[in-house]
């Protein structure tokens, strides 16, 4: 007779409840540090936008230290699987894999104003460096090192001569121009148009393509 696996339990209201709390929280701490800024961001604000108590954010996070620590974990583990789930669905050619980072970056779940916004918190107050380098310096190799593959498959692909390097730097700063656009610009332009400016500099990096 065939032994039937069991069938694992879904998980209890109760640790659903938890995760979700704690999403909420996280998305509340997004809002503030749009808002407010690192330094300004405080359990009491992130508390007041969740609408909850102050003592129940310290329950789930034990400080505001932990708590913008694991807001930039979960930013970051958001932005590393949306572009290697876009950069896998791309096939092989380097040209497409290229569109499809560059899209990528621009993605409805990734491209928000909050989310703009709080990445900028991170990277632009002083005190938040070392947490971001140490939270996210893996993640940022890890892309940097994939685009730079790409770069060089271009060169292999298409008879380029350019610098893996560089040109996959250039491709990075141009989207991060263009994020600091759309997060400070009174009447940022369209998403459409955000992609179309990167792939305009794009086409400057490997002219027969793009």
């Amino acid at each position: 007779m065939t032994e039937v696996a069991p069938i694992a339990a879904p998980p209890s209201p109760r640790t659903q409840s938890r995760d979700a709390r704690r999403l909420q929280l996280i998305e509340a701490t997004i809002q503030s540090l749009a808002e407010r800024g690192f330094s300004r961001t405080t359990v009491t604000d992130v508390a007041a936008r969740a609408g909850i108590s102050h003592g129940l954010v310290l329950f789930h996070f034990q400080s505001k230290e932990n708590l913008l620590a694991e807001t930039l974990d979960y930013l970051a583990e958001e932005y590393r699987l949306n572009w290697q789930t876009a950069l896998a669905a791309a096939g092989d050619a380097p040209e497409d894999q290229i569109s499809a980072m560059i899209q990528a970056d621009f993605a409805p779940a990734i491209c928000t104003p909050a989310r703009l916004s709080a990445w900028c918190s991170f990277w632009g107050e002083s005190q938040s460096r070392p947490l971001y380098q140490a939270r996210c310096g893996a993640n940022d190799a890890l892309y940097n090192e994939a685009m730079m593959d790409i770069c060089a498959a271009m060169n292999a692909t298409h008879g380029y001569d350019v610098s893996p390097e560089r040109t996959a730097r250039l491709i990075r700063i141009m989207i991060e121009g263009v994020w600091l656009d759309l997060m400070t610009l009174a009447e940022p332009y369209s998403i459409e148009e955000a992609i179309e400016t990167v792939m305009t500099g794009t086409r400057g990096l490997f002219p027969r393509h793009f």
